[in-house]
């Protein structure tokens, strides 16, 4: 077995990982302890695989001009130093998908969990303390690395258990933006406009079902993306997801403006900004009326430019951090899958062929 008592009392936060600096909290810790135990309050899990945020990969593969050898190098750097793969340019991390190897005695006994179990991780791998022993793949499309290694789940943390109707490889796509549909289905109401920015991107696609869904036939949902030819893009299109695609670069500011007259002649009263890459503040903005919301999905949103663009173009809205949980938020986004066989085709197709090692 490897349960073991902590050296003190753990918390069930995980701060007793913490190995710098004094004080922290896992997420904001440059350092954890991803020591391959499980203490009393932990579930120690073998690691099959990481679903690397977006906004992480995309920089990650940039860096290493697409290289997959020195990405997975680059990427077992970042965690042998420190002990979690939290980027330290985009700040961001992804979740883990793996088999559960020991649950510790102070929360088996209410734990729905058992040894065996296969379960994806719902809490950012930059507080989730991980060992890669190994790198054995990695998809360069999707941002997935096979590994061999292992992680650690805190008292605190969320998990799913996969389910038996969803391939793992779809249902791990979509539970990494699973925060993305729940969100949309609190915010947007019947008869509102909804934009999404990156809709043709999977957080994006899932974003305008459930837009398209709460707003109902009176309102309106529009898409906005580099372009209508990607395969996201004519699903969202060719199936009544979106009453409007707008052909723009969301870091191109003007070209957004530029569109705004025809796509969104009374301005978004909910804007959902789904991009992978820094720069979209502004647009994200200047999409929405005022006392409208604008919901920053995205981990590559500058929440510095966002206030003072805001405040620059004198914008009176209400923005929404990008928070990847919400209640209830993995049973959603894969209802929201089940709901929608067009979709789901998608998501099969791109994700569900990805070969597991």
């Amino acid at each position: 077995m490897t349960v073991v008592d902590a050296p003190a009392k753990p918390c069930r936060l995980g701060t007793h990982r913490v190995l710098e600096p004094a004080g922290a909290l896992p997420q904001a810790a440059w350092k954890l302890d991803a020591t391959a135990i499980a203490y009393a309050n932990e579930i120690l899990c073998d690691v099959d695989a990481l679903n690397v945020d977006s906004a992480s990969f995309h920089q990650i593969a940039a860096a290493c001009e697409h290289d997959e050898r020195r990405v997975a190098a680059h990427v077992e750097s970042i965690v042998r130093e420190r002990g979690k793969q939290h980027n330290p340019v985009t700040g961001s991390g992804g979740m883990f998908v793996g088999r559960v190897r020991a649950i510790g005695a102070a929360i088996r006994e209410r734990s729905e969990l058992r040894e065996g179990d296969r379960i994806a991780s719902l809490v950012s791998l930059t507080l989730t303390p991980l060992r890669i022993d190994e790198v054995l793949r990695i998809d360069m499309a999707t941002g997935r690395i096979w590994v061999r290694g292992t992680a650690v789940l805190f008292e605190s943390g969320h998990y799913a258990v996969l389910p038996d109707d969803i391939p793992d490889d779809v249902a791990l796509a979509v539970l990494d933006v699973a925060g993305a549909p729940a969100q949309v289905r609190r915010l947007a109401s019947t008869g509102q406009t909804v934009a999404v920015l990156g809709a043709d991107g999977k957080s994006g696609i899932l974003a305008c079902a459930e837009a398209r869904a709460a707003v109902g036939p009176n309102g309106h949902v529009v898409g906005i993306a580099p372009s209508d030819q990607t395969p996201g893009a004519r699903l969202l299109i060719d199936h009544g997801y979106v009453d409007h695609f707008v052909v723009a670069d969301a870091r191109n500011t003007l070209d957004v403006l530029a569109a705004i007259p025809d796509a969104l002649p009374m301005l978004a009263d909910v804007t959902i900004n789904c991009v992978n890459v820094p720069g979209t503040e502004l647009s994200s903005i200047l999409c929405t009326r005022d006392e409208g919301t604008v919901y920053f999905f995205s981990m590559s949103t500058s929440f510095t430019a966002a206030a003072l663009g805001a405040e620059g173009v004198g914008k009176d809205v209400t923005m929404i951090v990008g928070n990847g949980y919400a209640k209830g938020h993995a049973v959603i986004a894969l209802q929201t899958l089940r709901d929608h066989p067009p979709i789901r085709e998608y998501f099969s197709a791109r994700f569900g062929s990805v070969p597991a090692r």
